[in-house]
């Protein structure tokens, strides 16, 4: 395999043991909200949600940042980390507009809410891998054309189309996060942004 696709698959292993500490953060935030009668406190489900679908963000963060400041080259799993640190804020920002808009929290009118939470920060990976491919190709179409070639920005682009569809057909379903376990575990399976890391992570085992 060429050096620079090796370089691009570089770190997913260590991107992938970040997402699963977020759930792990998020359940436990959520049974202990849940002790003590806080079901439904707001605060209680943004901390929740944030642990759950942006956990991993804040690690991946630390993790571009420890890159850049070890002088390592720029790789895709660092633009990866950057995307999704820098997309954290966006479902803070619709969450409690949407509170002050008076829309119904759980009911399928604010399916999106848990769709930001777990892919706000993957459609900034998503926009970071694309301006990674671009800048080395030297152009937005031979970018773009490298972009749906690897098989981690890919896996990224769909699972933020497909999460969508999960979630609104649950809530139509009649599911309602009416506890703060079922917040973190509505997030949780619409975290998918797994999946890109663990593709990456794979691809590096085959590197060998």
């Amino acid at each position: 395999m060429p050096d620079t696709e090796r370089e691009e698959r570089e770190g997913f292993r260590e991107l992938l043991l970040f997402t699963l500490g977020g759930y792990a953060l998020s359940l436990v935030s959520a049974y202990i909200l849940d002790t003590f009668n806080l079901q439904r406190n707001p605060i209680g489900e943004w901390i929740v949600r944030t642990f759950a679908g942006e956990g991993e963000s804040i690690f991946e963060g630390i993790f571009a940042i420890k890159n850049r400041l070890l002088g390592g080259a720029g790789s895709l799993a660092e633009a990866y980390g950057w995307g999704k640190f820098l997309g954290i804020a966006l479902p803070w920002v619709v969450d409690w507009g949407s509170r002050l808009a008076g829309i119904n929290m759980y009911s399928w009118k604010s399916f999106y809410v848990p769709y930001l939470y777990a892919m706000g920060d993957q459609i900034g990976a998503t926009l970071s891998m694309f301006l990674f491919f671009a800048r080395g190709e030297g152009g937005i179409l031979p970018g773009l054309v490298r972009y749906l070639q690897n098989p981690v920005s890919v896996a990224s682009l769909l699972i933020i189309l497909i999460v969508p569809i999960g979630l609104l057909t649950a809530r139509l379903l009649g599911f309602s996060p009416t506890t703060q376990i079922l917040v973190s575990l509505e997030t949780i399976a619409a975290n998918l942004c797994w999946v890109p890391p663990l593709v990456g992570a794979i691809l590096e085992g085959k590197d060998g």
